[in-house]
């Protein structure tokens, strides 16, 4: 029931006018024209926590300045009721015992009775605190979207400039870019279902999935990894078994990576490293030049990362050390 509805109920001198008022979710006042309080429903008394002879026939004003010391609702009370008709969600912040700050919303009617020149103010609070929280919430995780949007574009775009075009057919670009772009896919996905923290092992199980039986995980401590630091490892894990598919030791049938994992502490943090020995595949050979997917995993872990990356091509596999500072 609006404020609205209220008064043309308590103007009409309706029977069960007192019945509904103290049905009322919403606290409610009815305070006459020196607003001394002349009526109050339970949802006052509730909200606020106060006996129904501690309010009736006291001045709100003096009240309120007892209880709440309210700029807001003293201008609302002094200035502002005495000279409009209605006052529709006026704001008020309220320090409630036992509840701490609230924001209310207040609303005021002046009812004038049939008959004779009395006047009421009828005075109605709705509590929107929870509102403004989950409004505030909203504002908040919309600006975190905007921003991740934001970085996603980024990295795709750098994906669609930097993957190789010279020396390759159309069909073998879109099948380089699609595959990276999957990888970025598939860890969004993995960022969505898991919310916060993932557990590295997590990561590199999904990044490896294809290679059942000859990606060795030798399981190491718990590291939890933060949703920022999911993408860009993702980048590097698929990266470096990409190269071992096209060229190390996924290449060959008795190939094999062994990934393993150790946490320390050091300089008032702990630091991530991690091992891809490859062995089993191709002589190795260092490469007269970096191509993107080392470039990727270089940017990906010193600029995204925050750590250092060290590549040896030795001749039995590729050694990759990955050092990480984590949060």
């Amino acid at each position: 029931m609006t404020l609205e509805d209220l008064y043309r109920l308590l103007r009409s001198g309706h029977v069960q006018a007192q019945g509904i008022v103290d049905t009322l979710d919403d606290p409610l006042l009815v305070l006459d024209h020196d607003l001394d309080v002349q009526g109050v429903n339970p949802a006052y008394l509730r909200t606020f926590r106060v006996e129904r002879d501690e309010v009736m026939g006291q001045n709100f004003l003096r009240l309120t300045e007892e209880r709440w010391r309210s700029e807001e609702l003293r201008r609302l009370l002094l200035e502002i009721i005495p000279h409009a008709k209605a006052v529709v969600g006026y704001e008020v912040r309220l320090d409630v015992p036992g509840q701490g700050s609230r924001t209310m919303l207040l609303s005021a009617r002046r009812l004038v009775h049939p008959g004779n020149s009395s006047t009421n103010i009828l005075l109605m609070f709705e509590d929107v605190t929870e509102a403004r929280h989950a409004a505030a919430e909203k504002d908040i995780l919309l600006a975190e979207t905007q921003h991740r949007m934001k970085n996603l574009l980024a990295v795709v775009r750098a994906l669609i400039t930097q993957t190789k075009t010279q020396g390759r057919s159309a069909e073998d670009y879109q099948r380089a870019l699609l595959a990276r772009l999957a990888a970025l896919t598939d860890a969004q996905e993995l960022i969505l279902a898991h919310g916060g923290a993932i557990s590295l092992k997590t990561l590199i199980d999904r990044s490896l999935a294809a290679f059942p039986r000859r990606a060795r995980v030798r399981p190491g401590p718990d590291v939890a990894l933060t949703p920022a630091q999911v993408v860009p490892m993702s980048f590097v894990l698929y990266e470096l078994a990409a190269n071992a598919a096209k060229y190390g030791a996924f290449s060959a049938p008795e190939g094999a990576v062994e990934i393993t994992w150790t946490a320390s502490d050091r300089d008032g943090g702990r630091l991530l490293s991690l091992d891809w020995v490859e062995a089993g595949g191709p002589p190795v050979t260092p490469p007269d030049h970096q191509g993107f997917g080392s470039r990727l995993i270089a940017f990906s872990v010193t600029n995204d990362l925050g750590g250092t990356v060290e590549q040896h091509f030795e001749p039995e596999g590729l050694r990759t050390r990955i050092d990480v500072p984590l949060t």
